[in-house]
């Protein structure tokens, strides 16, 4: 498939409902509103073409780097290339895409990790901290979950909205998954107040710390 027929496919398939609730989370008009299932069954079709992907990230499209981001393997991307594509991420449906596709899936994630958490963009950040909420619930040997907590209480207050959603996540999952720090979790959650008044679709769980982590505590007992 070549990039103009890519690009036709996906504006055939566009809606305006979704391009609206796309813009209500922070997208901009570079996007068809194509939902996520279409994007799944064209990425299919095409299988793994590398080549076809980074061109399809470069119209900066959301609809073309959702697909893009299936239609490549992560082991196919150098570092510079994945560091080049965060940086150059403008939405977070994006961004969870690209965090769940190919960062989580990267060999050398963890290099990528322990940078981004230092990083002042937003989204860098956001993919370091998604995958420190990620080591903290699967793989938390050798983190310093005290000095996340301590981050997290003195930072999240301040950080942009797109670096508070993971950081909030790695709060609740060190909550859920740590008894021994539940309490200091609760209690910087309720601090904060963090999406507190979040609103959240009946029979979905709130994204407010203390909410989620007794939420999902209950449901391990």
């Amino acid at each position: 498939m070549t990039l103009k027929q890519a690009l036709d496919k996906l504006k055939s398939l566009g809606f305006e409902k979704v391009r609206l609730q796309n813009k209500k989370s922070g997208a901009d008009d570079n996007q068809f509103g194509v939902k996520n299932g279409d994007i799944r069954i064209i990425a299919k079709a095409i299988k793994i073409d590398k080549e076809l992907a980074m061109q399809l990230w470069e119209t900066g499209n959301l609809d073309a780097q959702q697909l893009a981001i299936l239609i490549i393997k992560p082991k196919d991307l150098s570092v510079n290339e994945i560091e080049k594509m965060v940086k150059s991420i403008r939405w977070t449906g994006v961004a969870d895409w690209f965090n769940s596709y190919i960062i989580k899936e990267y060999p050398g994630k963890e290099s990528l990790r322990e940078k981004w958490m230092k990083s002042k963009d937003p989204y860098s950040a956001r993919a370091g901290w998604s995958l420190t909420a990620g080591r903290v619930a699967r793989e938390p040997d050798g983190l310093d979950m005290p000095a996340l907590l301590d981050r997290i209480e003195k930072e999240m207050p301040k950080a942009p909205p797109e670096v508070q959603w993971t950081m909030n996540t790695t709060l609740a999952n060190i909550g859920i998954h740590h008894p021994a720090l539940r309490k200091r979790a609760l209690a910087i959650g309720e601090k904060l107040g963090i999406y507190r008044d979040y609103p959240t679709p009946p029979g979905c769980t709130s994204p407010f710390a203390p909410i989620w982590i007794n939420e999902m505590v209950k449901r391990q007992k």
